[in-house]
């Protein structure tokens, strides 16, 4: 079983065009001087001692931002995504979701929004 450093270096090597496409746009600090990091685990203890890892596809720290590209997969993962979020909304994040098409046909739009959210 691969350890989680291994996985989020897979999951970097196979990103998805949409990833590609906005990550291009997010990385080096390109938008309002924020640092984004991609696929960066969050680890969070349970109250049962239980330690969980999510891995968000961008995640800001300094605006408590995460952003996620949901593709296809996502339709099967609607339960999993839900709870996720609640968990992760929990620890005072804020998640962003943009469908993989939206992010290829609005990119502008899309960092539109992501605007939006770290100047708050």
């Amino acid at each position: 079983m691969p350890s989680i450093t291994e996985l989020c270096r897979e999951l970097r090597q196979r990103q998805t065009p949409a990833e590609t496409l906005l990550w291009n746009q997010l990385r080096n600090r390109k938008l309002l001087g924020k640092k984004f990091l991609r696929q960066h685990p969050i680890f969070i203890k349970s109250v049962q001692g239980l330690v969980q890892c999510y891995i968000p596809d961008f995640y800001c720290a300094e605006a408590n931002l995460i952003v996620e590209a949901d593709g296809p997969v996502h339709l099967y993962k609607r339960d999993y995504d839900k709870n996720r979020d609640a968990v992760l909304s929990g620890l005072g994040l804020q998640i962003l979701r943009f469908e993989n098409k939206q992010i290829e046909n609005d990119m502008s739009g899309v960092l539109e929004v992501i605007k939006l959210a770290l100047d708050k």
